[in-house]
């Protein structure tokens, strides 16, 4: 809105009053106009001397009014310094912001003017500074001020709603005065300043259902019962004027989107009060036979519902699920149905709401109920067994044909078709049992054997005759009954253990029979042949309880003399026919350990194995032990020794030769020729060398006592001829000359031959020299003596001398 003449009459209201402040020489500013400082700052830079202030020009702030659009420039105000004589010396300079380009100034009568509109929108004020110089020196007059230029509003901004349109929601049925929204408007025009920005609200549609505050711009609704059902959605207009609503103001509009949400105020409803549903009767129990659906105006959760069926009938033959997706009713079958017992069932079906909303329940119960009449179709059914299996039973070693049982069907239909039946050998590797196609009558095809397979199971077919491809089956048992067809027998793995020991009338052990019948055997009976003698050694004792004892009948057995006996007991069963068996059974004799009698055979046998060897040798279990350790020790003696004598013989000769004759070694392949040869072998080598030719030993025979000579109490003859001179000096001797000899390897080995050393009472039996040593006659009578040594050899060897052995003939 353009103001010029007011504008330019306030202008210069205020150069006058500037003036007539000046004249009266005021000293204090006016409360809106900018004092200078206390000091005046010259353009050299120095200061005034005198600290007075000095006050250049005096204003206002300038106010200019936007969105001018007059054809001239608008004036903003007036400068004036007390410099300014009027002579056109002082010239006024403007600088800041926009200076020189909006505001410009008059340099000679101090005038500034707005060469463009402003907005003040845009920018509400402008600072600029002010400035007075010479002219001709262009030294500063007045110190540099600084002014505030305002821009003044005008109502030229219609109020907005940024955000908008809006999107609201409110519940259906909502009471009167119900919140929905709050709409707020926005006007950039100055709020300080006039009515420019003062904003009402009102609406401009959506009446008689809605209405706003003025002030606030809350959104209320204005009507009850407001149905979604009827109507879910509402477009309201809300329009916000400035200026207080007066006429002139400016206005802005938006649009509110109003949604009515669901509540539970609809009860569930069935579109059809009867129903009729086709079911066959070959339907399978579990499995849906139909749906049903009832409508719900409401929505979610509000329209939510369970079925149910209500009559006890209905129950009993069919059950009913609810799909929570579909709002739908699954019934399923509960019990086969048959369509020639009953047609048509009848069910009473009720559709609850499962979320009820208390504040309408005046509005009557939110559930419905409907009829649903099943229809059972009727289906060619396969034949029906009178019973689910059957148990059949037949005595072993029936003849082949022997009837088993009967079996019967009979088609459920109302054509009463005739049955035929089979007997399924898919299952059987072995043919047992037929059936006859007729009347169902089951016999066998072979003789049964109970101790072979007790039980048997078949599988029976049944089909129509009209219809062959609906079959039935049904499982039959057969159990084979028992008869007494074997013999009972005593198991003969075990030997029975007698103790040597054992006291006569002392029970040795009880026996049970086997016997692969089961009940046809009756109780048992034991006894020994009575076609054998009495047996002295053992008796049978029938418990009567289906076992026996043997009973020893006398004392004191022995391994040594009988080790085993044998024990025939002829067992009898009660069965008819009346079967029996004779098993032999083996008793071994044994050395029992002390307390080690038992009823068990295992454990006399495991006390039986170590002291049965023990007792033949006649030693205790201790003195076993130790002999067997003292056998180890000599063992481990030798073994030491061995490896010991391994040892030192581990040293072989570097030069090993026939011709290598060393003094301690005579190398020779000569057997000889028998006691007469005495060249063949020279005793002489294991002589000293040096003493050999000196001492030759002289080949007579002397007769009597001197012919045998003593060395060393008795020696053998071959040795008399030998120097006195002990050989085991000799032989020392010749072991010491063999280590100093460095010529030849290490020899280690030393040969001892013809030398027994002293305390011989039988002389040597060496064969050497016999020739010329012997005696000339030799008496027998010397051998009588000989008889006491043959008699204590024949004792040793367990030999007796034959008379020729006694008796020794020249």
């Amino acid at each position: 809105m353009r103001i010029p003449a007011t504008t330019a009459c306030l202008c210069r209201l205020l150069i006058c009053l500037c003036f007539v402040q000046r004249s009266y020489g005021t000293s204090q500013p006016r409360p809106n106009v900018r004092a200078p400082r206390n000091q005046t700052k010259h353009p050299d830079g120095e200061k005034d001397v005198h600290h007075r202030p000095k006050r250049g020009w005096i204003w206002n702030q300038f106010f200019i009014l936007e969105e001018h659009i007059g054809p001239e420039a608008q004036h903003v105000g007036k400068l004036h310094s007390n410099s300014d004589k009027g002579d056109g010396s002082v010239r006024y300079l403007l600088s800041g912001e926009e200076a020189g380009t909006i505001f410009v100034i008059d340099e000679v009568t101090g005038d500034i003017h707005a060469t463009k509109s402003l907005d003040r929108e845009k920018k509400g004020q402008y600072v600029l500074h002010a400035q007075a110089i010479d002219r001709y020196t262009n030294r500063s007059l007045e110190p540099e001020s600084e002014f505030i230029i305002k821009v003044q509003d005008v109502n030229d901004n219609a109020p907005k709603f940024p955000d908008g349109p809006f999107a609201a929601a409110v519940p259906e049925m909502a009471d009167v005065g119900t919140s929905v929204f709050q709409v707020t408007a926005t006007d950039a025009d100055d709020p300080t300043y006039g009515n420019s920005a003062k904003i009402v609200y009102s609406i401009l549609q959506g009446q008689p259902y809605f209405s706003v505050d003025p002030k606030t711009g809350v959104i209320r609704t204005a009507l009850s019962n407001m149905d979604r059902e009827a109507r879910e959605r509402y477009s309201v207009v809300v329009q916000a004027k400035d200026m207080a609503g007066s006429v002139g103001g400016l206005s802005g509009s938006t649009t509110i989107n109003v949604t009515l949400t669901d509540v539970n105020d609809n009860p569930p409803k069935f579109p059809q009060k009867n129903y009729q549903l086709y079911v066959p009767e070959s339907a399978q129990i579990g499995k849906a036979v139909g749906k049903i659906k009832a409508t719900d105006e409401d929505l979610g959760v509000n329209a939510e519902m369970r079925y149910s069926i209500t009559n006890a009938e209905g129950k009993a033959m069919f059950s009913i699920t609810t799909d929570t997706d579909q709002k739908e009713g699954i019934i399923s079958l509960r019990q086969p149905l048959n369509y020639e017992k009953r047609k048509v069932h009848t069910l009473h079906i009720e559709g609850v709401n499962t979320h009820l909303d208390s504040r309408f329940s005046h509005l009557g119960p939110f559930k419905d109920t409907t009829t649903l009449r099943i229809i059972i179709g009727d289906v060619d059914e396969p034949p029906v067994f009178s019973m689910d299996y059957y148990i059949m039973d037949v005595y072993e070693n029936s003849p082949v044909g022997t009837e088993v049982g009967i079996v019967t069907a009979q088609d459920p239909d109302s054509t009463k078709s005739p049955i035929r039946y089979f007997v399924d050998h898919s299952e059987e590797e072995q043919v047992y049992f037929t059936i006859s196609v007729n009347n169902g009558v089951i016999k066998t095809t072979r003789s049964l054997d109970r101790e072979d397979v007790a039980w048997h199971n078949i599988s029976v077919m049944a089909s129509e005759v009209d219809n062959p491809s609906l079959v039935s089956h049904v499982p039959v048992t057969i159990q084979v009954l028992d008869v007494n067809d074997n013999a009972p027998y005593i198991a003969r793995d075990d030997e029975i253990i007698v103790c040597e020991s054992s006291r006569a009338g002392q029970v040795i052990q009880t026996v049970r029979p086997s016997d692969m019948d089961n009940f046809a055997n009756g109780r048992f009976s034991f006894a020994l042949p009575s076609d054998l003698p009495v047996n002295p050694n053992f008796t049978l004792k029938d418990n009567e309880d289906n076992t026996a004892s043997i009973v020893a009948r006398r004392r004191q057995f022995s391994q040594a003399e009988q080790d085993l006996y044998q024990l025939p007991v002829v067992v009898r069963d009660g069965g008819e026919p009346v079967l029996s068996s004779t098993s032999t059974l083996t008793l071994r004799v044994c050395v029992c350990q002390r307390g080690g009698s038992s009823s068990s055979s295992s454990n006399r046998v495991r006390a039986c194995q170590v002291p049965a060897f023990l007792s033949t040798a006649g030693l205790s279990t201790g003195a076993f032990i130790a002999i067997l350790l003292c056998i180890i020790i000599l063992l481990a003696i030798v073994v030491l020794f061995v490896l010991l004598r391994s040892k030192k013989g581990k040293k072989e000769p570097l030069i090993i030769s026939e011709e290598d004759i060393r003094e301690n070694v005579v190398t020779y392949d000569d057997e000889g020729g028998g006691e007469e040869d005495t060249e063949a072998f020279d005793i002489a080598a294991l002589r000293n060398p040096a003493r050999a030719e000196q001492r030759r030993l002289r080949r007579e025979v002397r007769s009597g006592e001197e012919g045998w000579l003593v060395a060393c109490g008795t020696q053998s003859p071959s040795l008399v001829l030998l120097d006195t001179e002990d050989m085991h000096h000799v032989i020392r001797q010749r072991v010491v000359d063999a280590d100093k000899d460095t010529s030849g390897p290490p020899y280690d080995s030393l040969q001892t031959y013809a030398y027994e050393g002293c305390g011989s009472p039988s002389g040597s039996v060496s064969s050497l020299g016999l020739a010329q040593v012997l005696p000339p006659e030799l008496s027998y009578s010397d051998l009588e003596d000989w008889e006491l040594e043959g008699h204590m050899q024949a004792r040793l060897f367990g030999t007796e001398l034959s008379e020729t052995e006694q008796t020794i003939t020249p």
